[in-house]
């Protein structure tokens, strides 16, 4: 079968077919990027990302060498490392009683929300998944286990860079604004992901459309992947367009049939407009773009104001804990971007791809011949 020719310097750099990347999607144990999806996405000629927030380092390690299995293609790990973070103990059993004892408002409404939902008591067991020796070691799993690619999020990415660097490993970092993509390429970082605020998941405040050719401007010749709002080939073609190299993808691959998302979450992907993706610091204390659920509206309406990461997301973690326990996925976060209103059905990771390459090429053969009717 005639494959289909997309390439870019990206392609180039990482050693890839198609400038598509699969981004590093954090849901609960790693189940938005598991190692089929990962290994799928590679296969397919793209760039498969797993996520690793969150997971003790022998299971990250244990991921990783599952993907090798799968799949001799290039692959990458998506890690956090925040800047800023209220400085929290590892075990979460401290990090409990400091929210008793300094935040009670807080923790009592996290308590009336499983009251109200029927949940029984759950508590998430392991670190904290932010805390400062976790993190560390996860990047160090990852170098020890030198995967081809570690992409950065959040937070100071340098001494990460030097770590994977050393190992020849390629660095990807993350942004939301121009400040952050400059701060990335002090770092040193390879590649830099522009991600506008139609992102699912944590997302800053700049839009995609005027976020990319700023980047691409200012941080020149580092190269540039565009992220938010891109789900198909014409998101794909406008990338490129303005100056990208590539595209960072992860709503349209939450229903990949490898993903190994929740029921729930896939049916309100479907089922949801764009508008019903919005930006909340219920679940994580930092500003995330989730589907509207019962759970931010009811922490909406208390009045509370969530507490900064780590300190909300540990709070959280055990009324997820108790959500999955009960089989209430509904109430759980769904890390979603605004792109989810575009799409309508689970299909093979491999047709993702192919038709998002088919598309963009579709739309240089239409405005070509355009431009020959004009002539």
């Amino acid at each position: 079968m005639k494959r289909n020719i997309l390439r870019t310097s990206l392609c180039d750099l990482l050693g890839i077919e198609y400038p598509i990347l699969l981004a590093g999607m954090w849901v609960k144990d790693g189940r938005a990027t598991p190692p089929p999806l990962v290994a799928a996405v590679s296969n397919t000629g793209g760039l498969g990302v797993m996520a690793g927030l969150g997971l003790e380092p022998e299971v990250l390690r244990r991921r990783i060498r599952e993907v090798r299995t799968m799949t001799s293609k290039p692959f990458g790990v998506d890690l956090l490392l925040p800047a800023s973070l209220s400085e929290v103990p590892e075990e979460r059993q401290r990090v409990r009683e400091r929210l008793q004892r300094e935040h009670p408002r807080q923790v009592t409404i996290a308590r009336e929300l499983m009251q109200k939902y029927g949940l029984p008591p759950v508590e998430e067991k392991g670190p904290a998944e932010l805390s400062p020796p976790l993190m560390r070691r996860q990047v160090e799993v990852a170098v020890e286990e030198r995967v081809p690619v570690l992409a950065v999020a959040l937070g100071d990415a340098e001494w990460a860079v030097s770590l994977a660097h050393a190992q020849g490993i390629k660095v990807i970092g993350l942004a939301g604004s121009l400040r952050n993509a400059l701060r990335q390429q002090e770092a040193g970082v390879d590649i830099i992901v522009a991600q506008g605020y139609e992102a699912g998941g944590h997302t800053g405040t700049v839009a995609t459309l005027p976020l990319i050719p700023q980047v691409v401007d200012a941080v020149s010749p580092t190269p540039v992947v565009a992220a938010g709002g891109i789900a198909d080939g014409r998101g794909l073609a406008a990338s490129l367009a303005l100056g990208a190299v590539g595209v960072w993808c992860g709503t349209a691959f939450l229903l990949a049939e490898e993903s190994g998302l929740w029921q729930a979450h896939q049916e309100q992907i479907m089922a949801g407009a764009s508008e019903d993706f919005i930006v909340t610091r219920c679940y994580t204390g930092k500003t995330a773009r989730d589907y509207r659920n019962p759970v931010i509206e009811d922490w909406g309406a208390s009045g509370v104001e969530p507490l900064p990461m780590p300190l909300q997301w540990v709070l959280m973690d055990d009324f997820v804990a108790a959500a999955e326990a009960a089989g209430k996925a509904e109430l759980i976060n769904n890390p979603c971007g605004q792109a989810a209103g575009m799409l309508g059905s689970v299909r093979p990771a491999r047709r993702i791809v192919d038709e998002m390459v088919s598309g963009a090429l579709e739309v240089y053969r239409r405005q070509e011949m355009e431009i020959v009717r004009s002539a």
